[in-house]
């Protein structure tokens, strides 16, 4: 530049100046259209975008049945767990007959997600059995006046569910008379 005459040249920075520079020329670059993205590879060095390698077909069906059989593992964990569930259902002392039929319906909805599939009569029999001892007057008659191989348990409740009332009468006479002479005798004798 001096050979050809030039005066307007940038004089050389010195040190003392340096970090002042610096600063002045990160706030240009940041002020400018996708600055931050180009002070960051000033600073960090040039973006790298990852690479895909792509696979063969064997690998990603190799992949593919690993991951299936994993899922079907899964959905086997779960059919034992239901059906772990559904042996072992009762009725809880101090739930309601409502809150009862939701534990159980919600059962066998899960059963159901997964299509898990019980023939009628196994689902409407558990559901009879699971009830507590104050209720088999009540199963007895369900028994005798619905076909558990054609009904379903929504059947069932709606059915022991008009008798749930006169059950919570019976149980509060017990509960009041622990006599069962005093029972019968205050039973009969009260107005209709």
């Amino acid at each position: 530049m001096i050979i050809a005459g030039v005066d307007n040249r940038h004089s050389m920075l010195e040190k003392s100046l340096y970090d002042s520079c610096k600063s002045h020329m990160e706030l240009y670059i940041e002020n400018q259209e996708n600055g931050r993205m180009i002070l960051n590879s000033v600073q960090n060095g040039p973006l790298v975008w990852p690479t895909v390698v792509e696979e063969d077909v064997t690998t990603m069906t190799m992949r593919f049945k690993l991951l299936m059989q994993g899922t079907e593992l899964s959905l086997q964990e779960k059919k034992y767990k239901l059906y772990d569930e559904f042996d072992k259902f009762s009725f809880v002392k101090g739930e309601t007959q409502y809150q009862y039929y939701c534990r159980f319906a919600q059962l066998i909805n899960n059963m159901n997600v997964i299509n898990m599939s019980m023939r009628p009569v196994q689902v409407n029999t558990k559901f009879l059995k699971s009830l507590p001892p104050e209720w088999s007057k009540f199963v007895t008659n369900v028994k005798l006046a619905r076909d558990l191989h054609t009904t379903n348990y929504d059947q069932l409740y709606s059915y022991l569910e008009q008798h749930e009332a006169h059950e919570n009468e019976t149980r509060l006479m017990h509960e009041r008379y622990q006599d069962p002479l005093a029972f019968v005798a205050n039973y009969n004798h009260s107005p209709s």
